[in-house]
């Protein structure tokens, strides 16, 4: 087996060349390009097993380049970018990247995303050997093809979304910790600095809402997430 193929996309040669260096290190093939454009053509002649995406690129902009690559293909998406607000996060997110990291970031924690990412699929790809369908309040979430059904329609999620999900789902009644989530979720080993879970949980929240169904995510205060089922 081939290693996996990592698609850079950033019009600053000298973060393209750094990033591409660390993940080289670690064993994996990387392409660069200076606009998405170019990663959108070559993606469509071979794609990769995950994108490392930069908002602010000529021809086609990392938000377009998100939508137009989720519309094809659910392969995981990293958006990295200068912009830092709440509002720049959420929007990358609420597109269908799996994480976002503000400029400047460490090497180093793009790299141990970039594993995490892996290694959840990889979990993923595991338990799909055994599939089940999974019913709480309105929702039915089938194992194997990771469909999400409200009332008889379709959640279109991401992985993360789903993998979140999952493990609430699973947590029922009980409080979840956002260092749990990351570590159980995400597969960050020590504890990182992150909004992951928030944004995470704000995107499938206003998902869940639009779907119209019952089911809440609660938040509680200074230590994480909760789903009830209505049962306790």
């Amino acid at each position: 087996m081939g290693s996996k193929v990592i698609y850079i996309a950033d019009d600053e040669i000298n973060i393209c060349n750094i990033i591409k260096s660390f993940l080289v290190r670690e064993g994996y093939t990387v392409e660069t390009f200076s606009d998405g454009k170019q990663l959108l053509d070559a993606f469509s002649r071979r794609k990769a097993d995950l994108l490392i995406l930069d908002i602010m690129m000529p021809e086609i902009d990392g938000y377009s380049l998100c939508t137009k690559i989720r519309s094809i293909s659910n392969v995981p998406i990293i958006i990295v970018s200068a912009k830092d607000s709440e509002t720049d996060r959420i929007a990358g997110l609420t597109l269908g990247s799996d994480d976002y990291m503000t400029k400047p970031f460490s090497p180093m924690e793009l790299v141990a995303r970039v594993k995490s990412l892996f290694r959840r699929i990889e979990l993923d790809r595991a338990e799909s050997d055994n599939p089940k369908t999974i019913e709480i309040l309105d929702l039915a979430i089938n194992t194997g093809t990771k469909n999400v059904m409200c009332k008889g329609k379709e959640i279109n999620l991401t992985v993360m979304e789903y993998n979140l999900l999952m493990y609430l789902v699973l947590n029922k009644n009980r409080a979840v910790s956002r260092e749990e989530l990351l570590n159980r979720v995400w597969g960050f080993e020590t504890r990182t600095e992150t909004r992951a879970t928030d944004d995470t949980v704000k995107r499938l929240r206003k998902k869940l809402e639009d779907a119209g169904s019952s089911l809440k995510i609660k938040t509680v205060w200074g230590y994480g997430f909760k789903i009830e089922d209505g049962g306790q």
